[in-house]
């Protein structure tokens, strides 16, 4: 298994994530937690980490609170996509973009951030445990992880939905080829048991797409 690069679906990703009611409802209920967890709590000009940040929408709003932005991004074409949107969208914004898989961030960036987003991410990498450990040697003391990913709950429950059967039994989630179904979605609970063991604690949580994920979307 290897981790997900999304050069080659950009377009789509961009479109039926992003450009979807789909990702509208997403977009909104983690803006929303962010705002009810994390953001009065901040100090001025908080350092952000958006760690496979994709186009960045999020982190275009932090940095329009006057927060500096450090964006890394695997895939070049999303990254680019990423830089004209800021670029667009808020040119004031103090935005730093990196060129790597979160797995090299160890490389690229000095010092620890008071925020890190981690959105979709896990769910496209071979490592996922390892790689969110790494990734919050990045976060100061007392800061703030905001954690999005694919709840494995969900493709059981999707395919009870479409009478899947035989890939419920086999636990076969792979998806066509070109699908944007995740290589590896997560338990919820286990996520969480990591998230314990390191002394961490969940100051918010929610169900991000429970009904709104069922609709079909035109290719």
């Amino acid at each position: 298994m290897q981790d997900r690069n999304f050069d080659d679906l950009a377009g789509r990703f961009v479109k039926n994530i992003y450009g979807s009611d789909k990702g509208e409802i997403r977009l909104h209920i983690l803006w929303h937690d962010l705002q009810e967890g994390m953001l009065d709590r901040l100090p001025p000009q908080a350092k952000i980490l958006d760690a496979g940040g994709g186009l960045g929408q999020l982190s275009q709003r932090l940095g329009k609170l006057g927060h500096p932005i450090t964006l890394c991004e695997i895939s070049g074409k999303m990254l680019t996509l990423a830089q004209d949107n800021f670029a667009t969208e808020c040119p004031e914004v103090s935005v730093e973009f990196i060129h790597c898989p979160v797995q090299a961030l160890p490389a690229k960036v000095a010092g620890q951030f008071d925020v890190v987003l981690c959105h979709a991410v896990l769910e496209w990498l071979a490592t996922p445990r390892e790689t969110l450990a790494g990734l919050l040697q990045h976060l100061k003391p007392g800061g703030y992880l905001s954690l999005a990913f694919y709840n494995k709950h969900s493709l059981v429950y999707r395919n009870l939905l479409r009478g899947n059967f035989c890939k419920i039994n086999n636990e076969d989630w792979r998806g066509d080829p070109g699908s944007l179904t995740p290589t590896h979605a997560l338990l919820p609970d286990e996520v969480m048991s990591w998230l314990a063991a390191w002394g961490y604690e969940i100051v918010l949580h929610s169900g991000i797409r429970v009904f709104s994920d069922y609709p079909p979307v035109s290719a």
